[in-house]
């Protein structure tokens, strides 16, 4: 029987992935390491194993946190030390901002490091972090992306679901506000193989830059004009009744182009967003 365990920098280095995000695994629920009196993390050839597969999910198959809790649950448990704990859950209704702020210090990384990652001063992610407002729709996905999430689930709509979701028309539940003029609104409720949602972008809102991730993306304008840009170099836009599926992996940026509020139902598939 192999007895070997490894410390948190070489459990990573395995994983093909930092400390800070076996950290932020953690926080999340998808791992809980070993514990010596001390409170050392150490991690045997079982968690390593674990390590990996969640490192898969995430780059290959694009799975947020909640996605991947699933697929993991035939595979083998998370080690437990003491007691059993619950996994942690946020409050209902923390401000998106404080969120990011719990995951940012999860993992270990400092305001100035998540800053400069995700091309922001400190000044601006520490506002946000406090006040939920003041980064752009671009950003607040680099921002989610870099701290392992996605914008869907700091908005709330990471919960178990019971694999049917109806909601009422005018009865949908909305992200937090945090870009300028944008609205989302959640058409379909738990974690799924689709984010649906419905956009109300008022006179002038966008997305304030291109943004990619992993999945399929389908657009279909009820009202209003949307412009959207792929690859920098190619745009389009579409009227009421037009439809647009495009790849999510090419940098995409969109902006409202009408002189009135533009509505849209916008379809992610794999909930990479």
């Amino acid at each position: 029987m192999n007895d070997v365990r490894f410390k948190i920098a070489e459990a990573a280095r395995i994983a093909g992935v930092s400390p800070s995000t076996l950290r932020l695994w953690e926080s999340q629920g998808l791992i809980e390491p070993i514990r010596t009196d001390s409170g050392q993390r150490l991690y045997d050839q079982t968690l390593v194993d674990r390590l990996k597969t969640i490192a898969w999910l995430r780059s290959e198959k694009g799975l947020n946190p909640a996605a991947i809790r699933d697929s993991m649950e035939d595979r083998p448990a998370v080690r437990k030390t003491e007691p059993a704990r619950r996994k942690r859950r946020e409050p209902a209704g923390i401000p998106i901002g404080r969120k990011v702020r719990r995951l940012r210090q999860a993992a270990g990384a400092t305001l100035d490091a998540v800053a400069a990652a995700c091309g922001i001063s400190a000044s601006v992610l520490s506002t946000f972090e406090r006040t939920s407002q003041g980064l752009s729709f671009t950003t607040l996905h680099t921002v989610a992306q870099h701290l392992g999430t996605t914008v869907a689930a700091l908005s709330g709509q990471d919960v178990a679901g019971q694999g049917e979701s109806l909601v009422r028309g005018g009865a949908w539940k909305s992200w937090p506000p945090s870009s300028s003029g944008v609205t989302v609104n959640v058409l379909a409720e738990g974690q799924n193989q689709m984010d649906c949602h419905r956009f109300q972008l008022a006179p002038g809102a966008s997305s304030e830059g291109a943004y990619q991730h992993e999945g399929e993306e389908f657009i279909h304008v009820l009202s209003g004009r949307l412009e959207i840009v792929l690859d920098g170099d190619r745009f389009f836009e579409l009227a009421a009744g037009d439809s647009f599926y495009f790849e999510s992996r090419r940098p995409h940026s969109w902006r409202n182009a009408a002189d009135t509020e533009t509505v849209l139902i916008w379809i992610n598939t794999p909930p990479t967003f």
